[in-house]
């Protein structure tokens, strides 16, 4: 068609020339003789009369073009019509494919029973192959009324709050990681005292008191289809795992994907959790020594430490915080049935030298060396590299360790990753969102766990990496996601076990800079982490005492405290202090009197004698 008028483009001007000259002789012949001329076909031309010639000529042109355009559009659809006949053709002979030429020359030359098998056979692949699903991308949900940002704890807490105040509430919870919502202390904790060879399958694991469960909060089925949230006549929670949100636009209420795909929501929670920090040594070490590297987090991170501890000969891990302690006592108990080597070192005095006081710091350090564990005090990393097959780290002291395999127990970084796109403030101090007390960044938006830097309104701004945190700050940002306007005021706990045998709770600040008081007692068998357990029934100890409440507090003053020999810190309280109050404690080896502790750090009192309000704990009971 296109063709056709272009031609017309041309030969219109032509033919109108033609035309209009036909009719000025026309009119100057009327003229000069005063009679109309009986004009013929013929005689419509600028040549003198019955000449033709340009009339033939215009009639010829016009013929052409038309005759073109016909042409033309005729074979246009007649090609049409073959393709698509073609296409037909194609798409019908996918369902009845048949077997190569030479296979079907071979069937020829077999007898006729051989030929029926044959084509029975060659019936049964083309009736496979017809069947043969074809992949379908799943059409992922362009809204979700609740949206949470993270599969951790503090999300899953969040999305079973919202679901109490708002039973038909659609939730949606978006996270990088391809597991389901899981706790994250035993991967550090009891899942490496399971006698179960398949432990790094099932992730299942017993409990102190002996009892099984699973790392996942719920199974598969709690969980509805992304594609079917927003269809299930009641609501309910979808996982999209192996999704990460990249940019997040405020204004517009959206998210965008990795995958570019958008979607809108009423309100959102952020609970991104944090990113193991590294060391810049090891980091400028190369390939060699990085791939020697585990930062320990996920259940990734588990599985892959698990069989490199049964691969190598020695593991040293650098850190002596709660994770790094941990770390080290698990494998140095394990270290003994497959003859590894394990090593811990970290800058400070001894375990956990941040937060417990000296002596009960080198208290620790003793303890974990007992399990198996070479343990390196006051050791500074000055340089790794990897040489003759080893890993080797030198100090700064000037002594050197080589080893296989490096686990950097360093501590965390806050997830900050959405705050440029989404204009959220990151506070310089202690990095994380910075929230106000009910845990709101912005209007429609809410941060929990890890990556939240709160106000405390009885300790002022923190922020605080520990499970039961995640559980008390998402379920309190779930709240008031459905309007609740609650403030954060209830003190969560955060605890830690160097195996079955000693650990320990904490809340408040616990940090060894400030002063401390300790009263200790003689620890029986029934003040260790597994009896705490057969008592509570639960090994995740902060699912239950997040929810009690301190009766009355009234210690008897009559009570003698009995004499504890030096170094004999069976279990016992330590009190941190700020202006003469508490605003920390940690119950050593005791346990389930969380409540008591929280209601003293509450009521921010002075009090005289400590050792009076020790005994709110009943530690010299037997």
């Amino acid at each position: 068609m296109l063709k056709c008028r272009a031609a017309w483009r041309r030969l219109a001007p032509l033919a109108r020339a033609s035309s209009t000259l036909c009719r000025q002789n026309a009119k100057r012949a009327v003229l000069r003789n005063e009679r109309r001329p009986d004009l013929n076909c013929s005689q419509m031309s600028t040549a003198p009369s019955g000449g033709g010639r340009e009339n033939t000529l215009y009639v010829v042109l016009v013929g052409a073009a038309c005759l073109g355009g016909g042409v033309y559009a005729y074979r246009t659809v007649l090609g049409d019509k073959q393709r698509y006949q073609e296409r037909i053709s194609e798409i019908a002979s996918r369902t009845r494919r048949v077997e190569p030429e030479q296979q079907k020359v071979q069937t020829q030359t077999e007898p006729a029973a051989a030929t029926e098998a044959t084509k029975e056979h060659s019936a049964a692949v083309v009736q496979e192959t017809a069947v043969e699903p074809t992949p379908v991308v799943p059409v992922l949900p362009e809204h979700a009324p609740y949206l949470l940002i993270g599969g951790g704890t503090a999300s899953f807490a969040a999305a079973r709050s919202i679901r109490a105040r708002d039973p038909r509430a659609r939730v949606l919870i978006i996270t990088d990681e391809q597991d389901l919502p899981y706790m994250r202390p035993p991967l550090s904790k009891e899942l490496w005292f399971s006698d179960d060879p398949a432990v790094t399958e099932t992730l299942r694991f017993k409990q102190w008191n002996g009892k099984e469960r699973s790392i996942y909060f719920q199974p598969p089925s709690f969980y509805v289809d992304p594609v079917e949230l927003t269809k299930v006549e009641n609501g309910g929670v979808a996982v999209m795992t192996g999704k990460k949100v990249v940019h997040m636009d405020v204004r517009g209420n959206k998210v965008r994907l990795c995958d570019g795909s958008e979607i809108t929501y009423d309100k959102c929670l952020i609970a991104t959790g944090g990113i193991p920090r590294n060391m810049q040594v090891i980091e400028r070490a190369g390939e060699e020594v990085t791939k020697r590297t585990t930062l320990f987090r996920k259940i990734d991170d588990f599985k892959s430490l698990e069989k490199i501890s049964r691969t190598v000969k020695s593991i040293t891990i650098i850190g002596g915080g709660f994770l790094g302690s941990e770390l080290a006592c698990a494998l140095g108990r394990k270290s003994a049935d497959v003859g590894l080597e394990v090593m811990q070192m970290f800058p400070e005095k001894g375990n956990m030298g941040k937060v417990l006081p000296e002596y009960l710091s080198n208290w620790t350090t003793e303890k974990v060396r007992r399990e198996g564990v070479q343990v390196l005090t006051e050791a500074l990393v000055k340089n790794v590299n990897f040489k003759e097959g080893k890993v080797e780290i030198k100090l700064k002291d000037g002594r050197v360790v080589k080893t296989d395999h490096i686990v950097a127990a360093v501590g965390l970084e806050p997830n900050v990753d959405l705050a440029t796109s989404g204009g959220l403030e990151v506070d310089s101090d202690f990095g994380g969102y910075r929230v106000n007390a009910e845990l709101q960044a912005r209007s429609n938006i809410w941060v929990a766990g890890d990556a939240a830097c709160f106000y405390d309104i009885k300790l002022g701004r923190r922020r605080v990496e520990h499970h039961d945190h995640a559980v008390v700050s998402g379920r309190l940002a779930g709240e008031n996601m459905t309007g609740a306007s609650k403030p954060y005021w209830h003190q969560s706990m955060f605890w830690s076990d160097l195996g079955p045998d000693v650990g320990y709770e904490a809340i408040g600040i616990v940090d060894s800079s400030l002063p401390t008081v300790g009263v200790f007692a003689k620890a029986t068998a029934k003040d260790t982490p597994k009896a705490a357990t057969e008592q509570s029934g639960t090994g995740i100890r902060s699912e239950s005492e997040t929810e009690a409440v301190a009766g009355k507090m009234s210690p008897t003053l009559s009570t003698p405290i009995p004499p504890v020999a030096k170094d004999d810190y069976g279990k016992g309280v330590i009190f941190y202090l700020r202006d003469n109050v508490v605003v920390g404690i940690i119950l050593w080896n005791v346990f389930n009197r969380m409540p008591i502790a929280r209601k003293i750090i509450k009521d921010g009192e002075q009090h005289a004698d400590l050792n009076e309000v020790a005994k709110l704990f009943n530690i010299h009971e037997d």
